[in-house]
């Protein structure tokens, strides 16, 4: 079928052509003494897309799972304890890259369609009180699955535990598209990516961290280099990057913002959540189910159940070929 490719998958998402004009760019010299007038608006702007006036947001040219590396060896040290619960395959990576950094994870499994227990979380970090456990890891919004956590919640329950570790949250399908409160969520680290809420393509890690998370970073001996946060805060303080940054997708993210923030961050996730409950009630309708149990459903990502006697990789490939539309499947864990 001739025509563009309609992408119905967590991410990429489809790109405003707004965004792809604002990228159409000349390139510039990224040393000049006009580059800050770009970049410092910009990570200015960040910060009331993650709802933060006391933390710093930063710009990568990575993508959200390096985001998981630098909060993770920016603020920690070899050997730590980090918890974090597994119920769908981003939680699953997530877990898999701390051990393989030689983090002593705890991972605590939930099936697959709920979210993060925070009766439990509450229950385990009493438990700790030798305050072993550094950092909390909690996925907002599990792409695999459709699923949302109560990120106030899980900052409720650590509270309840007078517990003192860092609260990292992975919003990289969340962040700037659904309710996302970092200084009231207590949140230290917010890790997102450029192509889903943020509408540009793949390509950037964008974060904001806490300054009780940036000051982590001076007692932290873990090695790393491209992605150090001092390197980032010498550099963006004169509103330069200590490397060579994307032109096109620092534009692109300029007006991605301003597209944001002229909508208005509370008609965004009220935008989300009409067309994720349209999407649930269409579902619904067709007599399917949905993969996120009730309470956890997610309004960026909507995980249909296929039949027992239908196969997903037909669905796709007829979505695909007959259609010409990109349907997202399922990741490591069949529906039980």
């Amino acid at each position: 079928m001739a025509g563009r490719n309609h992408l119905y998958i967590p991410g990429p998402t489809n790109v405003p052509m707004e965004i792809m004009s604002a990228m159409q760019v000349v390139m510039e010299d990224h040393r000049s003494p006009t580059f800050p007038l770009l970049l410092k608006p910009i990570l200015q702007d960040l910060k009331k897309i993650f709802r933060t006036e006391t933390g710093q947001a930063f710009y990568f040219p990575a993508t959200g799972t390096a985001g998981w590396e630098i909060a993770l060896t920016n603020t920690l040290n070899p050997g730590d304890k980090v918890i974090i619960y597994r119920f769908g395959q981003f939680s699953h990576l997530w877990a898999q890259m701390c051990k393989r950094l030689g983090f002593n994870v705890e991972i605590h499994e939930e099936p697959w369609g709920t979210g993060i227990p925070v009766d439990k979380l509450a229950a385990r970090l009493k438990e700790d009180t030798a305050h072993e456990i550094k950092a909390v890891l909690a996925t907002h919004n599990e792409t695999a699955t459709g699923v949302t956590s109560d990120i106030g919640a899980v900052r409720k329950a650590m509270d309840s535990a007078s517990h003192p570790a860092l609260l990292f949250v992975d919003g990289v399908s969340s962040i700037a598209s659904m309710d996302f409160r970092m200084d009231e969520w207590g949140v230290d680290a917010a890790i997102s990516g450029s192509q889903k809420g943020f509408m540009l393509p793949a390509g950037a890690a964008i974060l904001a961290f806490s300054q009780k998370a940036l000051k982590a970073t001076e007692t932290s001996t873990y090695p790393r280099c491209f992605l150090d946060l001092t390197d980032q805060m010498n550099n963006n303080k004169d509103g330069y990057t200590p490397y060579t940054p994307s032109i096109p997708m620092l534009y692109g993210l300029r007006k991605s913002l301003d597209l944001l923030l002229d909508e208005g961050m509370e008609n965004v996730y009220a935008r989300h959540n009409r067309l994720a409950e349209g999407v649930r009630k269409a579902v619904a309708a067709w007599g399917l189910t949905i993969c996120a149990q009730p309470g956890f459903e997610s309004d960026t990502v909507t995980a249909v159940v296929v039949p027992a006697d239908k196969d997903a990789r037909d669905v796709i490939s007829t979505a695909f070929k007959k259609y010409n539309m990109s349907l997202g499947g399922g990741l490591s864990e069949r529906r039980r």
